[in-house]
Order: structure tokens, then C-alpha cells, then sequence
């Protein structure tokens, strides 16, 4: 049995799979038509705002939502290769939340480093709360 993992552990090994997106390449990506996905709870959307463009997904329902092969998919879950960018509150629900994207085969899932806080300090755009 192999000794327990705490949640930094475990970031850094999931985040070693894939290449995190710094908000500029973040909004690149979301510019050249990658998904951005705001997972971040009710609260905080409206205390902060929102990303403009960005689908709002809760946390519990992101792996229905944006399975390709789902009943119950967005629309803009229309294949294994879409790329996915997920935005949490500071960059760390995010990561998770990329890699069980990965596990259901979205191989271009990632997430926002720094989450929707580094994307406002960038001064990329948002919407009043």
C-alpha cells in the first residue's frame, strides 16, 4: 500500500499530465475557440463577475455536461478534441476538475493558472458582479 498523498502532492502529479494556460494564453485560446468553463460556485460569480464568453458549469455537473457522448452535454460538447479550459476561483479546483476531464477522454482539457482572480489582476476582460 503506498503511504498517503496530501493535496499538494496530488496537484503537482495531476498537473505534470498536462499544460497548464497562463490568462493570456488562457484568452488566446478562448479567442482561436477553446472552451473557457467558469466551475466556480454562484457566490463568487456574483461577487466577481464573470468571464465574457465563458460557460458557467457547476463543479458537480462539468463531467455530465461536457461528455461528447452524454445525454445530457452542452452543445459545444461536440467531440473528444475540443479544447477545454477550466477556471476556478484560484487555479487549484480547476486542475482536478482538467484531469477527470482527461479521464473521459478529453485529452485538450487544462486549466487557468490562477484561476478567474490571475485572469482579472491580467486585466483581461470581465463583467461587473
Amino acid at each position: 500500500m503506498s503511504a498517503p498523498t496530501g493535496i499538494d502532492e496530488l496537484l503537482e502529479r495531476v498537473r505534470a499530465g498536462y499544460t497548464r494556460l497562463t490568462p493570456r494564453e488562457a484568452y488566446a485560446a478562448s479567442r482561436a475557440g477553446a472552451l473557457l468553463v467558469d466551475i466556480r460556485y454562484q457566490a463568487l460569480r456574483e461577487r466577481d463577475g464573470l468571464i465574457p464568453g465563458a460557460v458557467v458549469i457547476e463543479r458537480n455537473e462539468l463531467e455530465w455536461r461536457l461528455d461528447p457522448r452524454g445525454s445530457h452535454r452542452i452543445p459545444q460538447a461536440t467531440g473528444h478534441d475540443l479544447q477545454v479550459v477550466v477556471v476556478c476561483n484560484e487555479g487549484y479546483a480547476s486542475s482536478l476538475a482538467a484531469v477527470s476531464l482527461h479521464a473521459l477522454g478529453l485529452r485538450r482539457a487544462t486549466d487557468l493558472t490562477g484561476g478567474f482572480q490571475a485572469w482579472r489582476a491580467s486585466g483581461l476582460p470581465t463583467t461587473a458582479p
